[in-house]
């Protein structure tokens, strides 16, 4: 299963404090969100709940059909990074796209567009747009994750120097 959610890139340190915030016992989705709400600077409970499917993704929240719970393992960055690659929808394209040269959100936006379903652009009125967004927050989870480094022209394959975020 590949997720389509993107929300806004912040940093490992945010998603372990999002994720310690979450219960080990399953809980509702509401009170997953107005706990990852409690324990971030994270305002309303739409993106509250962008991040908890996030969390899904990369492995560290699993749902039950009790609820959303923190899991017990302690993923490093690579295991992070390959949850990323594997489990959100577009990543494996994007970073596809990336070479030893920048490219641009745009560039990589136009290499994706193909790949988003029929009904995701049947789903908004100006999906393009939110597709963009969508990009633009993958690329920066890329960086964050070690998968692709940001220049002042765009984004590429990380370096063999790449620093730890």
């Amino acid at each position: 299963m590949r997720y389509k959610v993107a929300p806004p890139a912040r940093s490992r340190p945010f998603l372990e404090t999002a994720r310690e915030a979450l219960p080990l016992v399953p809980d509702s989705e509401a009170d997953c969100c107005r706990a990852i709400q409690t324990a971030t600077d994270v305002s309303d409970r739409e993106t509250a709940q962008k991040y908890l499917v996030f969390l899904q993704a990369l492995g560290l929240v699993a749902e039950s059909d009790r609820g959303y719970y923190r899991t017990r393992t302690d993923p490093d960055r690579a295991a992070l990074a390959t949850a990323f690659e594997e489990s959100v929808f577009g990543v494996d394209v994007l970073l596809a796209v990336l070479g030893s040269e920048p490219v641009e959100a745009a560039a990589a936006f136009d290499a994706l567009r193909e790949e988003i379903p029929r009904w995701e652009r049947e789903r908004h009125t100006d999906w393009e747009a939110v597709w963009q967004e969508r990009t633009a927050n993958l690329l920066e989870w890329a960086v964050i994750l070690g998968l692709a480094e940001k220049t002042d022209d765009g984004y590429r394959q990380p370096t063999e120097d790449g620093t730890d975020q």
